[in-house]
């Protein structure tokens, strides 16, 4: 039973790290403020769940178990308020969206 955790918890662990690798890369190549937030925030709640699960499959039952679950709910909590307040003082500071960005349903193009 140890092996078949130690194999789900090195999944969860090299998953967790790939979607922050690709996450930081995605940051670094996105063409405006707007997209890298996103990707940032994606990267935040994607890999810390991953990263987390598998921290806590290492530990077992014990109190690390507890505050591991305490971080990863604090985490939760405040990554994707933090990623909305970052982008709304964006656009009330006068940072507008790209068009280029923007589906075509948001460019005032009907959808035919």
């Amino acid at each position: 039973m140890s092996m078949v955790i130690d194999i789900v918890s090195w999944i969860l662990l090299l998953g967790g790290g790939a979607f922050v690798f690709i996450g930081g890369i995605g940051a670094l190549r996105m063409p405006n403020f707007y997209t890298r937030v996103h990707a940032a925030s994606l990267t935040d709640s994607m890999g810390t769940i991953l990263i987390l699960a598998g921290v806590m499959l290492q530990a077992g039952w014990s109190l690390a178990l507890i505050k591991l679950l305490a971080i990863l709910v604090f985490l939760l909590l405040t990554c994707p308020t933090a990623s909305y307040a970052l982008a709304n003082a964006a656009l009330l500071s006068g940072l507008k969206p790209d068009a280029e960005s923007l589906p075509a349903d948001d460019k005032g193009h009907s959808a035919p």
